[in-house]
């Protein structure tokens, strides 16, 4: 296949890239950056150079392809809201290129989307979130738009994603640990996240599009739920920092923005996907990969 990659250049975007070549794809990658660009072509991927805001370059990637995977997202999270909803408009651009015909669209969500029923596991065939209580969940009602119209939509939701370096919103954590000197979770810390390799997330990406099934959803986890008292004892072990209990209304004071999200208890399953796609996760698990986190300060 001739596979268009949004966030080609990104943390899991760059692993999906080198997953897809690996196993005889071709891959056209969105990029804005030209050093960026440099070494998506020393990967052996396309170019395309562009934008989310350049919707003309994501319809030309879409054009010239045999299918799309959506990772791009912008993250900064002061303009949380606003960012949730240009994704609607780039996953609706994509998705008028792809209309009537069988080529398949790959859309990144996060399983928190179907997390409904409190304490239980998300799974696959919940029913998602309205984006007027999480935003994030316009990508998928985007998604189910463009599927209205014609389009072979899947829908992948992400856990926290990790390797040495980064573990998704773990990392922001980390980050404000180091400022404020002291690692904390909020009362018991017995919430759960669930989580997943960057190598196991960007395998199962490649299995996605190579299925093409339409309106399927697909949960990338590995790991069902990680504590997060656990992952802040091991993060506090590993930069030699005090770890403790906050009460919520703490939380912001300690966390930022990230207070918006770390008292949530989020777990998710993937049983119907490994059963679907043949997925069989074998990487690091979240809180070895934290064991080995890079201390450095640079």
């Amino acid at each position: 296949m001739r596979v268009f990659v949004t966030g080609a250049t990104g943390f899991i975007g760059s692993a999906v890239v080198k997953d897809l070549i690996a196993a005889g794809h071709q891959v056209l990658g969105l990029c804005r950056s030209d050093e960026k660009a440099a070494a998506l072509a020393a990967a052996g991927a396309e170019v395309i150079s562009g934008s989310l805001e350049d919707l003309n370059s994501l319809k030309d990637g879409a054009a010239r392809s045999d299918g799309v995977i959506h990772l791009a997202f912008n993250h900064d999270f002061s303009k949380f809201v606003a960012n949730c909803e240009d994704d609607r408009r780039v996953i609706k651009a994509l998705g008028s290129v792809l209309v009537g015909s069988d080529r398949p669209l790959i859309v990144t969500s996060g399983t928190g989307m179907a997390n409904t029923v409190p304490g239980k596991p998300a799974t696959e065939d919940n029913v998602v979130i309205s984006s007027s209580v999480i935003p994030r969940a316009a990508s998928e009602e985007a998604a189910a738009s463009v599927a209205a119209d014609g389009v072979n939509v899947s829908v992948v939701r992400l856990p926290q994603v990790h390797d040495t370096v980064r573990q998704g919103l773990i990392t922001y954590a980390i980050a404000m640990a180091r400022e404020k000197g002291v690692c904390v979770y909020i009362g018991d810390g017995h919430n759960r996240w669930p989580a997943a390799h960057v190598l196991d997330t960007a395998r199962l990406y490649r299995l996605a599009i190579e299925k093409a099934e339409p309106g399927a959803k697909y949960h990338a986890v590995a790991e069902e739920g990680v504590a997060v008292r656990d992952m802040m004892e091991v993060i506090g072990r590993r930069l030699d920092l005090p770890v403790k209990s906050i009460a919520p209304a703490e939380a912001e004071a300690y966390l930022g923005w990230l207070a918006m999200f770390a008292s949530h208890d989020v777990p998710a399953s993937s049983e119907q996907t490994r059963k679907r796609l043949g997925w069989q996760p074998t990487g690091p698990t979240m809180l070895a990969d934290l064991e080995r986190l890079q201390v450095s300060d640079s």
